[in-house]
């Protein structure tokens, strides 16, 4: 039995968002500030600058998070490394050395509560039953339920990965559940397309995360070579099919 006194009525920390066993806390000040710095942390709470966190309710379902990400746990949790031997662990090293994501990701479950380092990235919270698997750019990923699976993908050819500047391999999520993910821009800045049977070119590598279902690659954004170096634009990513992607309007 526990209890936890100025946390959930804690007036400088607001949920933003919730689902599943994650709750989204922001705090709305920078109260830990001295006359030095007082000035910054006045204007940056008024341009949306805060450092967010995330809250997890374990009981029905565990949660494994990124790496160092856990700042504190109350309650019969049992932590894990999710590492199933030496082979296990050579694969998980190898699969982090190609999505720089990190190699251990620590599984937390029993009958309790924890809570997530802060960070002053957006928190995403995202059913991955809805896009059937999703596709993370680098260094997106944050914690998730344990009912779901994570796969390293790679490109379907080397050119969408050279061109496309998003790397050979990437993170991907499949099942059922919720994931948190770290967003470099606010949910209200990102732009969500539905494809069905049809395309996307993107001009950079601004999606941040696609369905696994959509083929990527990288093409001339006009008919002929000469004609996309005229025009500026040169080459584009290109997701083909049907699935959805998410994409940040500025870098």
């Amino acid at each position: 039995m526990f209890q936890l006194n100025n946390f959930l009525n804690n007036q400088n920390m607001k949920v933003v968002n919730q689902m599943g066993p994650f709750r989204v806390f922001e705090h709305e000040k920078d109260l830990s500030v001295n006359p030095m710095n007082a000035v910054t942390a006045y204007f940056a709470s008024e341009m949306n600058v805060r450092k967010r966190q995330v809250f997890v309710e374990l009981g029905k379902t565990g949660c494994i998070t990124q790496a160092g990400a856990m700042q504190w746990m109350l309650g019969n949790v049992e932590m894990t490394s999710g590492v199933k031997g030496v082979g296990n662990l050579l694969g998980k090293m190898a699969s982090s050395a190609v999505t720089k994501e990190s190699a251990i990701k620590p599984a937390y479950r029993g009958n309790g509560v924890m809570m997530l380092e802060p960070t002053y990235k957006h928190i995403l919270l995202i059913d991955v039953s809805e896009w059937g698997s999703i596709v993370l750019d680098d260094g997106l990923f944050l914690a998730c339920e344990d009912t779901i699976q994570q796969k390293t993908v790679a490109r379907s050819n080397v050119s969408s990965a050279v061109l496309g500047k998003e790397g050979l391999f990437n993170l991907s999520l499949i099942g059922n559940g919720i994931a948190a993910l770290e967003s470099p821009v606010p949910k209200e800045e990102l732009i969500e397309f539905n494809l069905e049977n049809d395309v996307v070119k993107i001009d950079g590598n601004m999606a941040i995360a696609w369905s696994g279902s959509l083929n990527f690659t990288v093409e001339k954004s006009g008919k002929s070579l000469l004609g996309s170096a005229v025009s500026g634009e040169g080459l584009v990513n290109v997701y083909r099919g049907t699935g959805k992607i998410l994409m940040a309007p500025t870098a």
